[in-house]
């Protein structure tokens, strides 16, 4: 009866330590400023391109040539495109292209990322080979090297997504090797080691979990670098092709008629910057979320 007195006791405590932790996982969460601000405006925004049908009455493809470059007005509310598209229903639209590009970029890099970040660090000959490779994609500038890659594969969306996860590969690899190198040193990886366990258990079970934290991070900003380099491709001609939408290709088509109309080049804008700025607020009350001797310095 002792035995199993203790295991409730024990059981109860493990159920009240977890719920402590969830307690104070949430009020970190709230206590995050930059944090709450970036969710709630992503949220936001990816609501708003998952419910585009439901909050624009206009095909974002229909050409009407008598409603052509109209200013903002009840009717359309960002005013039409210089083909007499709503602008408004080619930004909501263009969010489900560009947000998707940007979460399709993170994702990859992050994989391939902690792929090659980790096998760098794990052997030696295989570190000299991956990082100068890395090294070689990194002496280009992101932007150049893109429209490099989308003049080789050419322009569509799927190209787009190779042609980032490339340029953007290299960084995540590197932060993934340098937290990998630091827990592979460490006196219990050693232990586990010495007693039998194979390379490929040690990297992925005790020393992938260990970098997650800087990769997440990491993630959020390419998010937003990629959202960035995927409207510069556009609006220079070689991005997402028309007609479907993108923030990038709305903004080349604006800086035709900018002079005229000013809301094609500025609306796409503000939407663009709203979301890098969220992204960016996210990534940064993230790190301080997962890393909580930053949050104990701030206090």
């Amino acid at each position: 009866m002792e035995v199993i007195g203790r295991t409730v006791e024990m059981n109860r405590a493990k159920s009240d330590l977890k719920r402590e932790q969830r307690r104070l996982m949430i009020h970190r969460f709230w206590a995050n400023k930059s944090m709450v601000v970036g969710s709630v405006i992503i949220l936001l925004i990816v609501l708003m391109a998952v419910c585009a049908p439901l909050i624009t009455a206009y095909d974002p493809y229909q050409m009407i040539v008598a409603d052509r470059l109209k200013p903002p007005s009840m009717e359309h509310p960002l005013g039409t495109d210089n083909f007499g598209r709503d602008l408004l229903s080619r930004i909501i639209y263009g969010a489900r292209v560009s947000m998707g590009v940007g979460f399709s970029v993170a994702l990859a890099t992050s994989v391939m990322g902690l792929v090659i970040g980790l096998y760098a660090s794990y052997y030696r000959f295989l570190d000299n080979i991956l990082m100068r490779i890395c090294d070689g994609l990194m002496a280009f500038p992101g932007i150049l090297l893109s429209i490099a890659l989308m003049a080789a594969l050419g322009a569509n969306l799927t190209n787009v997504i190779i042609a980032l996860s490339i340029v953007f590969t290299p960084a995540v690899a590197r932060a993934v090797r340098s937290a990998a190198l630091v827990v592979r040193e460490q006196t219990y990886v050693e232990a586990i080691k010495a007693q039998g366990a194979s390379d490929t258990r040690i990297l992925w079970l005790h020393i992938a979990p260990n970098t997650l934290s800087p990769l997440i991070v990491q993630s959020t900003f390419i998010f937003a670098e990629a959202i960035i380099v995927e409207a510069a491709l556009s609006f220079l001609g070689t991005g997402i092709p028309a007609p479907d939408p993108s923030w990038g290709n709305i903004l080349y088509d604006g800086k035709v008629v900018i002079m005229k109309a000013w809301w094609m080049t500025v609306f796409p804008g503000i939407t663009m910057v709203l979301s890098v700025l969220a992204l960016n607020l996210f990534g940064d009350g993230l790190r301080d979320w997962l890393d909580p001797h930053t949050q104990q310095a701030k206090k």
